[in-house]
């Protein structure tokens, strides 16, 4: 990890430098351990404040749109450039006005998951590919990697960047073979009324912070629906019918544009399991259009384009 961080710097560098980008977009250490935040760098002169490790969990891709006219380098793992290239798709970002530094990826670790492990207050913590070394008042104690990726890094099939215009570290091994569709598959099992009570159960604990669509690439309208009052769509408070139709409205708005990277649910303050619904969506994308988001740049997502030959057997 710190051979990749000290590359990154390096190339960073090179870029703000060279005047090829006007700042570079990345991330710097969080005020706790186990937080990585989001970053500008502007200047070539504070590149060391750039790092890379397993908490390194953002879409930076969010942060594209509107940087209209600049010249940006980003550090883009593998979700981050497919939401990139879904970007360039919807004609939000153009291509020639970004370097992208990509960065095959471990997977992410899931801080809460690793914070209810452990008892007691985590003051450091350090890595290696396969163990994760935690310390804190009067405590230290070794986890297994692995067991404690963020659900989303689990099932992702396309761990290295699709894109990029330098590569740092060597390509991992994509998971091609996993179903990343086994907990939709068992959500279709059940009955209709065992899906409505799972879904007001998830859907009950929300307290409209909007956090979900804050932290998604894929949500950069100027106005979303709920904030909308010429026309009203909802009401703002939480009878849940305003709430089931704020998150059935936003999972269909990520119809063929999710790239489950997962930073709705990692931003939810009440961990509701977001991706169910978005994850569920792609698998009809999938099935139905033969389609996958940010894989290619030259296909257009389905609802973006028409084919006479598209499927309408689901049409009753």
């Amino acid at each position: 990890m710190l051979d990749i961080q000290k590359r990154v710097r390096e190339e960073a560098k090179k870029l703000l430098a060279s005047k090829k980008v006007d700042l570079v977009i990345g991330f710097e250490e969080g005020t706790l351990p186990l937080r990585a935040s989001p970053t500008f760098i502007y200047d070539e002169n504070e590149v060391e404040r750039l790092i890379w490790n397993s908490f390194c969990e953002n879409n930076l891709a969010k942060y594209l749109v509107g940087l209209d006219g600049k010249k940006i380098g980003i550090i883009a793992k593998g979700c981050d450039t497919r939401s990139i290239v879904a970007l360039i798709a919807e004609k939000q970002i153009t291509r020639e006005k970004i370097t992208i530094i990509g960065l095959p990826c471990q997977g992410m670790l899931d801080r809460r998951k690793i914070q209810k492990a452990i008892d007691g207050e985590i003051t450091s913590v350090s890595e290696d590919k396969e163990k994760i070394l935690l310390k804190g008042d009067g405590f230290e104690k070794t986890l297994v990697r692995n067991e404690y990726l963020y659900p989303s890094c689990i099932v992702c099939k396309y761990r290295n960047p699709v894109i990029f215009d330098v590569l740092i570290g060597e390509k991992v091994t994509d998971k091609v073979e996993i179903d990343e569709y086994v907990e939709v598959s068992e959500y279709e099992k059940k009955s209709a009324e065992e899906r409505w009570e799972y879904f007001t159960k998830e859907i009950s604990k929300c307290i409209r912070c909007y956090a979900c669509r804050q932290a998604c690439p894929m949500c950069y309208c100027e106005e979303c629906f709920v904030d909308s009052s010429h026309p009203k769509w909802i009401e703002k408070g939480l009878d849940l019918t305003d709430i089931a139709i704020w998150h059935i409205t936003r999972a269909y708005h990520q119809t063929g544009r999710c790239v489950d990277c997962g930073s709705c649910e990692r931003a939810c303050p009440m961990e509701i399991n977001l991706r169910f619904l978005t994850k569920k969506i792609n698998k009809d994308v999938k099935e139905l259009f033969n389609f996958e988001t940010g894989l290619n740049l030259e296909v257009q997502p389905p609802l973006a384009t028409f084919k006479l030959n598209d499927r309408q057997d689901f049409i009753k």
